[in-house]
């Protein structure tokens, strides 16, 4: 198969991704361990056969942005190992020191002068140790040795596939999000939970400090001081009058600033609500601020050219927010992955509204789980562990477990309105019962608990999720609200901007940039604008960018061209409103 290596415009530093990973919890102790790295790659029953070379972190072995030759893929009998020698500066290291890994796929065992830290599994959630008395001033030595099973085990694997090919991508590898540490006083803010209660106008905080009950907590607009309180245990309800509602319309956020102690916290909020509500034609509707709200978005699978999992840039992250919001979009579906809490930071800043996947797992999928029962209308329970590629028990507790990590993750992102817990079938279990725990871990969101296929009945969600592709999109008649999840994926084959020009995969192929934008058009003003009508509250085309054979993106894989005119897109999106 011919494939092209294509890079983004966006430009890669020695450092990359060096800006604070961290907006939604600021400190100004910062160290990045982005950067070159000593690798290698082997055959677990060989051993280790010394240092190979160079390696840019935190791109992936597969990625050609980690300066890795071409073709390079860790399979599951590899073993990825990691070095890192890097200086700690005088003054940098405090009380406590803390050494941060935002996403290791998938076994990742650490040692920091030569000091075994642990194990962590799991390919998408951040993780962390407490170097205290391990790391030193000067000189030290890290290393990392990783393992991945890819789609050969129960974990979470999103749409890595080692036969990859059409909506399945090539699978990645090892470090592929930033490596950073921080140090903190004795007494320090461990943790903190944001939530706006707009109905009784009040900004509700709940603190984890350690060393203290007792905080500063500082809003502001800007260089304006609103509120400063003095808050004694881990809840402090402040009374807050006369703010703006953030939406994509008017995405206002205020500054937050926490001491406890000598350790200072900044952050950030938006005052929102999202919920469900009942129209006056007796339709359930997705609420933003106690009143319906139509949300019209694209699926976003998050894989660049040159760096696959990871962004480029900070750059590279913001660029796609902002294509879509100047396409007149208001919401992204973040698409079975998770993406770098500046990703989010972004969205919060330009007014995007988020709907996040949790990331997918289990075994081989049954091709007549996901691909056959689904279309002729056949939900099944899903019980049926073996049948729904989940018999293994320890895969189960894992993604349970993933999932409160993704929670405690993006709880404070202003912009995330919509949890997704399973999509088609992918791993299902349960569904049911991981809403009620999704539901109480954060009870300020929306559960589109099945996305496409396995519905479990009105009681399971509080959506009636629909994926439409290969037939028209009728609106059913449901006590849910009705959102269609997945739809389009129109696809315009670019010269010269495609991953795999001799095979290409899209749902609805056009010549010309002037057939794929009627097409777009019509869809919605035939289909979309009149479900409105029908009860339909929210869509999601297919998708934001070109993704190796998928070639349905409103840009190519490389993000150097614009396939769908943004006018016609914000005339579109002008129509679908409530």
């Amino acid at each position: 198969m011919n494939r092209i290596r294509l890079r983004t415009p966006f430009e890669v530093s020695d450092v990359p991704l060096a800006e604070y990973p961290r907006p939604q919890f600021a400190r100004d102790s910062y160290k990045t361990l982005n950067g070159w790295w000593d690798y290698a790659i082997y055959k677990a029953k060989d051993g280790f056969p010394g240092w190979q070379g160079k390696i840019l972190v935190p791109f992936s072995p597969e990625s050609l942005l980690s300066g890795l030759p071409e073709g390079v893929e860790v399979m599951p009998d590899d073993v990825l190992c990691y070095r890192l020698k890097f200086n700690v500066e005088e003054g940098f290291i405090n009380a406590h020191t803390f050494l941060h890994f935002d996403a290791v796929d998938c076994y990742a065992t650490v040692r920091l002068n030569d000091v075994e830290l642990g194990t962590h599994v799991g390919g998408y959630t951040p993780f962390g140790y407490d170097v205290t008395g391990v790391v030193k001033q000067g000189g030290n030595l890290l290393e990392v040795i990783v393992t991945d099973p890819s789609d050969t085990s129960y974990h979470s694997r999103g749409k890595q596939k080692l036969r990859h090919g059409g909506i399945w991508y090539t699978p990645q590898s090892g470090i592929w999000q930033s490596v950073w540490m921080e140090s903190v006083p004795e007494v320090y803010l461990k943790d903190f939970t944001i939530i706006p209660d707009i109905d009784r106008d009040k900004l509700i905080l709940k603190l984890d400090a350690v060393g203290t009950d007792v905080a500063d907590i500082a809003i502001m607009d800007g260089n304006k001081l609103l509120k400063a309180i003095k808050c004694q245990g881990k809840l402090a309800e402040i009374d807050f009058d006369g703010y703006e509602l953030w939406s994509p319309e008017n995405p206002k956020l205020y500054d937050l600033a926490i001491r406890v102690g000598s350790d200072v916290v900044r952050s950030y909020f938006g005052m929102r609500k999202f919920s469900v509500v009942t129209d006056r034609k007796g339709f359930k509707r997705l609420a933003l601020n106690n009143k319906p709200y139509f949300h019209s978005g694209v699926l976003d699978q998050g894989y660049w050219s040159d760096g696959m999992l990871t962004p480029p840039s900070n750059a590279a992250l913001e660029y796609d927010v902002k294509l879509v919001k100047s396409m007149g979009f208001n919401m992204i579906r973040k698409h079975i992955k998770i993406e770098p809490l500046r990703w989010y930071y972004h969205c919060d800043k330009e007014g995007v509204l988020v709907w996040q996947d949790m990331v997918s797992g289990g075994t081989n999928y049954n091709f007549a789980a996901i691909g056959v029962l689904p279309f002729v209308g056949i939900h099944l329970k899903d019980d049926k562990y073996k049948f729904f590629s989940r018999a293994d028990e320890e895969g189960r507790k894992e993604y349970i477990d993933e999932m409160y990590a993704t929670v405690a993750r993006l709880k404070n992102v202003v912009s995330l309105a919509v949890w997704v817990p399973f999509n088609e079938g992918w791993g299902q279990f349960d569904s049911v019962a991981v809403t009620e725990k999704l539901r109480a871990a954060d009870p300020t969101r929306i559960i589109d608990s099945v996305s496409g296929w396995h519905d479990q009945g009105k009681n399971s969600s509080q959506l009636k999720s629909l994926h439409v592709y290969f037939k028209p999109i009728r609106i059913p008649n449901d006590e849910r609200c009705i959102v269609l999840s997945e739809f389009g994926g129109y696809s315009l084959p670019t010269e010269g901007h495609m991953f795999s020009p001799d095979k290409l995969f899209g749902y609805k192929m056009y010549k010309s940039k002037e057939k794929f934008a009627e097409a777009f058009k019509a869809l919605y003003e035939k289909s979309i604008v009149p479900g409105i009508e029908k009860g339909l509250s929210a869509t999601v085309y297919t998708q934001v960018s070109d993704v190796e054979e998928e070639i349905n993106g409103l840009v190519t894989y490389d993000r150097r061209v614009i396939k769908l005119p943004i006018d016609v897109a914000k005339e579109v999106n002008s129509k679908l409103v409530l």
